[in-house]
C-alpha cells in the first residue's frame, strides 16, 4: 500500500510542472478541523504505540516531504526505516529527494515557491533565515501545535536548554525541529596520530631524547621540543624504506577543516583555538587570537613550517586529498607494501582508521607540551587541545511551511522520530541491517556482520539522518554505541579530557552552543562580518608565511579597528550567549 500510495502522489507531484494545482502542498486537498480527522480518519497523537490514521486515513490523507540526499544513500521512498513508519503509523509521506551538491542552489526557490511542498528536511536553515521567513509568514510556527507532539514536548520540558537554542528570540516560538546526537564527540575534533615504527626508528637512532621504546604507546607524551627532533629525523629520513627520502611527510592536517586542522598546535601555548577562532571563557566570548601567547604560537609554528616538519599542502588540500595520500594504495594488503607506502609521520585527525591502511601502526599522543626553553620557558607547561564550536544539536533541520493541509497529522508523524528506537534507525539504518534482530540486555547492538561494507557505507545508503534525539541516556539505555564511536570516546576521556578541565587550565573554557539573534542583532553581525572573515584569513597565512612582531601589532590594532567592529561584534554574541544560557 505505501508504494502503491508513493508511486500516484509522486505521478501527481510531476504534474506540478504543467498545472498550477499541486497535489501536495496546495490548496485543493481536503483540509480538516482536528475534530474532522479524529472523527473521519481516527487521528490520534496521544498513544505513541499506536497508529496516527485509521485505514482511511491511510488512503485519503498524504504529504510531499522535499529532503535533499546523499549520493550513497536510496531514494527515501524505498528505505525500510521508511515503510516501517509508514506500517506503524498510517501516515503516508512521499519524499522528493534532490542531490546535496544542489540543494543549496535550489533551496531559496523552494522557500520561495513551496508549491506542492509541505515540508524540508535536512533544512539546514540558519537562525537568520529562520527569521526572515517566519517574519514573511512563509513558515509554520511549530510551538502552536506543541499538543500534538507529545514526544517532542517531553524533550523541550526536560531539555530548556534545546527550547532555548531553537527559539526565536522576536517573537519567542519555535519554527524547526531539531536533531540532537550527543556523544561528546564534536567539541573535541582533533586526536594526534604518531607512526609507531617510525618513532622507534628515531629513539634507536638517539634523534628523540628523554622517550624509550616503551614508551611508544598510546598516550605518550611529548613535548614541542621533542615533536621538532621528531619530525626532523622524519623529514631528513627514508622512513617507509621504499628508497625515496622525499615523500615523507612529517606533520600533516588540513588546515581549517571542522576536524583534523591545525588547532590544536596552539594548545602547546595554552590556546583553546578552533577555526572560528571563538571560544567561550570564563563566561565570556572572545576571539582566540586576542589571547596573550598567540602570537607567540603563530611565530613558533611557522618555525615548524618554514622548515619542512609541517608539509605546506596541510594549508591547500582538501580533506579527500588528504585522505586518499595517508593510505598505502588501492588493494595493498602485503604488510611489507603497506609499511613501504606510509608517507605520514603525525597527523592530526578523528580516528586514524580512516586515513591510513593500518591503524595498528600509529598510536594516540596526549596533547603536546609547550616547548621548553621558546620565550624563556614561559610556555614549557602548557598543553591543551582545540574546543570546537560544532554543537551536538542542529536547530534548522526539518521546517514545515504554513499553509499544510492537515499539519496536525505531519507534525506528529514526525514527532515519532525522536522514539529513541526510530531515532536509532533514523541516524544508522534500519534493524536487521545496521542493528541485530534481536536486542541486548534491551538495547539495539549494531550488527558486525555486514556484507563486506564498512559501517559508514551502510549508514549512507540505508539511513536518513536528520532529527532524532539520542542523549546520554538513549546510549546507557536504548541503543548501543558503534565500536568506532566507542573507541574515540574512550581515547578522549584518556587523552583529552584530562587536558580541558577547570582544574588544568586554571578557568573554564566552553564552545558557543547555538545562538538566537535578533534582526537588529543579525544586521550587526551582517554589517561587520565581512571585514572580520577578510581578516582572519591573514591568519592562516602567518603560520605558512611568518609575521613580524610589528606586523602582528598594526594586525590586531585593525581588528580592534572601528573598522572591523570585533568589539561591536562581540558585544552581540555575549548577549546572545547569556540569553541562551539562561543568564
Amino acid at each position: 500500500m505505501k508504494k502503491l500510495l508513493s508511486a500516484l502522489a509522486i505521478g501527481c507531484t510531476a504534474v506540478i510542472a504543467f498545472s498550477a494545482v499541486a497535489c501536495g502542498g496546495g490548496d485543493n486537498r481536503e483540509q480538516n478541523t482536528v475534530e474532522e480527522l479524529v472523527e473521519k480518519y481516527g487521528y490520534q497523537w496521544t498513544d505513541t504505540t499506536k497508529p496516527i490514521l485509521n485505514e482511511e486515513g491511510a488512503k485519503k490523507i498524504s504529504f510531499n516531504v522535499y529532503s535533499s540526499k546523499n549520493s550513497s544513500a536510496d531514494d527515501y521512498n524505498d528505505m525500510q526505516i521508511m515503510e516501517t513508519l509508514f506500517e506503524e503509523t498510517n501516515v503516508n509521506v512521499v519524499w522528493e529527494n534532490v542531490a546535496e551538491s544542489s540543494y543549496g542552489d535550489q533551496k531559496t526557490l523552494k522557500l520561495s515557491r513551496p508549491e506542492g511542498t509541505d515540508a524540508i528536511y535536512h533544512a539546514g536553515l540558519t537562525p537568520t533565515e529562520v527569521s526572515q521567513y517566519a517574519d514573511r509568514g512563509r513558515i509554520l510556527a511549530i510551538s502552536d501545535y506543541l499538543q500534538y507532539m507529545p514526544n517532542f514536548s517531553k524533550i523541550l520540558e526536560a531539555r530548556p536548554d534545546i527550547k532555548r537554542q531553537i527559539t526565536n528570540v522576536d517573537d519567542g516560538k519555535i519554527y524547526t525541529l531539531p536533531r540532537v546526537e550527543e556523544m561528546g564527540l564534536k567539541q573535541y575534533p582533533n586526536l594526534l596520530f604518531l607512526n609507531k615504527a617510525w618513532t622507534e626508528k628515531a629513539i634507536d637512532a638517539g634523534k628523540l631524547v628523554g622517550v624509550s621504546k616503551a614508551d611508544v604507546k598510546d598516550g605518550l607524551q611529548l613535548n614541542a621540543d621533542q615533536m621538532e627532533e621528531l619530525l626532523t629525523y622524519f623529514k631528513e629520513t627514508d622512513m617507509n624504506g621504499n628508497g625515496d627520502v622525499k615523500d615523507e611527510r612529517p606533520m600533516n592536517f588540513v588546515s581549517q577543516n571542522w576536524q583534523g586542522n591545525q588547532c590544536d598546535l596552539f594548545g602547546m601555548f595554552g590556546i583553546n583555538d578552533n577555526p572560528d577562532h571563538r571560544v567561550v571563557k570564563d563566561g565570556k566570548v572572545t576571539y582566540t587570537y586576542l589571547e596573550d601567547g598567540y602570537k607567540d604560537a603563530v611565530q613558533y609554528i611557522y618555525q615548524w613550517v618554514n622548515k619542512g616538519l609541517i608539509d605546506k599542502v596541510s594549508f591547500e588540500q582538501s580533506q579527500d586529498s588528504f585522505l586518499a595520500n595517508g593510505k598505502s594504495g588501492d588493494g595493498v594488503t602485503d604488510p611489507a607494501e603497506i609499511v613501504k607506502g606510509e608517507k605520514y609521520g603525525a597527523f592530526y585527525w578523528w580516528e586514524s582508521k580512516t586515513v591510513v591502511t593500518d591503524p595498528d601502526h600509529y598510536i594516540c599522543c596526549a596533547p603536546l607540551k609547550g616547548p621548553q626553553s621558546y620565550k624563556g620557558g614561559k610556555y614549557k607547561d602548557r598543553q591543551t587541545v582545540s574546543i570546537a564550536n560544532t554543537p551536538e544539536i542542529d536547530t534548522g533541520e526539518l521546517v514545515f511551511f504554513a499553509k499544510v493541509p492537515n499539519v496536525e497529522v505531519l507534525l506528529t508523524y514526525f514527532d515519532r522520530y525522536y522514539m529513541p528506537d526510530i531515532s536509532a534507525q533514523i541516524n544508522y539504518g534500519p534493524i536487521g541491517i545496521a542493528f541485530e534482530e534481536e536486542k541486548a540486555n534491551g538495547k539495539l547492538v549494531p550488527k558486525e556482520e555486514t556484507g563486506g561494507k564498512t559501517a559508514d557505507e551502510i549508514r549512507l545508503k540505508n539511513a536518513p539522518l536528520g532529527i532524532c534525539y539520542l542523549t546520554e541516556n538513549e546510549w546507557q539505555n536504548t541503543v548501543q554505541m558503534e565500536e568506532r564511536a566507542q573507541l574515540r570516546l574512550d581515547r578522549l576521556k584518556l587523552y583529552v579530557h584530562p587536558y580541558v578541565s577547570e582544574e588544568h587550565l586554571k578557568h573554564k573554557v566552553e564552545p558557543i552552543p547555538n545562538l538566537q539573534f535578533t534582526i537588529a542583532q543579525q544586521d550587526k553581525i551582517a554589517r561587520y562580518n565581512a571585514s572580520i572573515t577578510t581578516q582572519m584569513a591573514n591568519l592562516t597565512k602567518f603560520l605558512y608565511q611568518g609575521v613580524s612582531d610589528d606586523q602582528w601589532n598594526t594586525y590586531i590594532n585593525t581588528l580592534k579597528g572601528p573598522g572591523v567592529g570585533i568589539n561591536e561584534v562581540l558585544e552581540v554574541y555575549q548577549a546572545a550567549y547569556d540569553s541562551v544560557t539562561g543568564k
